[in-house]
């Protein structure tokens, strides 16, 4: 025998009510399916119960990998309140839940926070199935300072807001990412040199798609770069770790 076949080995409950009754957290592919894990196709195909951002959304990544006969809930911005309290009575049930976001991992800038803290307690067990994240990949993409860094979700939409926000985020010194909707990418880049100055940056669009593309540079590069409102998905990098003191 060696040692690694004497080693214990930890053996993971299966979904369902023959099993722990356990919430996944599973993360989903930002863009490119192929990007899923086999680990949660395999637990999205045992779990009694998908609760899930949008339904359609959900129903046609099932569809794509053959996961079929699933019950799908939805859990969005506007009913996660309600939808805990549910998905808390079907673990009292028995059974076993998977919560994911239309992509990538839930609960960062998606619904969950509320229903981890009703499951939690609750009593009930909740685990992550890692995969796809948008801000980690927009984070490697920029080569700016990776060790320590802050995720700002989305910046305020009007003008004066922006720059207070920019403004309070000065205070991290470190590096920052956000999320932008494309149309108001020229604004924030504007305001972002306004307030920060001419410190290096870096946008990210459709990460993991067929058009993906970053460019990277000072402000004032990626200013006249996007003179023009880009489509599709964006991330925003900024190096604030270059930001004086004070």
């Amino acid at each position: 025998m060696t040692d690694q076949d004497s080693a214990p080995k930890r053996i993971e409950p299966s979904a369902g009510s023959d099993g722990i009754p356990t919430l996944y957290l599973v993360a989903t592919p930002i863009g490119n399916l192929e990007d899923i894990t086999a680990r949660a196709l395999r637990i999205l195909g045992e779990v009694d119960t998908i609760a899930c951002e949008d339904t359609r959304k959900t129903r046609g990544l099932l569809t794509h990998f053959g996961i079929a006969g699933k019950r799908l809930i939805a859990c969005h911005d506007h009913n996660e309140r309600a939808s805990a309290g549910g998905i808390v009575g079907l673990l009292q049930r028995g059974q076993s839940v998977a919560l994911c976001s239309d992509a990538g991992m839930p609960v960062v800038n998606d619904p969950g926070y509320r229903v981890i803290k009703a499951v939690l307690d609750a009593g009930y067990e909740v685990t992550v199935i890692p995969g796809p994240s948008a801000v980690l990949s927009a984070l490697v993409l920029s080569n700016l300072p990776p060790d320590k860094f802050v995720f700002l979700g989305f910046a305020p939409r009007k003008p004066g807001q922006r720059k207070n926000w920019l403004l309070a985020a000065a205070h991290h010194r470190c590096t920052m990412v956000l999320m932008e909707a494309p149309h108001r990418l020229p604004e924030l880049l504007r305001d972002a040199h306004d307030v920060y100055g001419d410190i290096a940056a870096s946008v990210s669009l459709e990460i993991t798609k067929m058009y993906e593309q970053t460019a990277r540079g000072p402000l004032s590069e990626l200013i006249d770069h996007f003179a023009e409102p880009p489509r599709g998905e964006v991330m925003v990098v900024l190096d604030g770790s270059a930001l004086p003191k004070g």
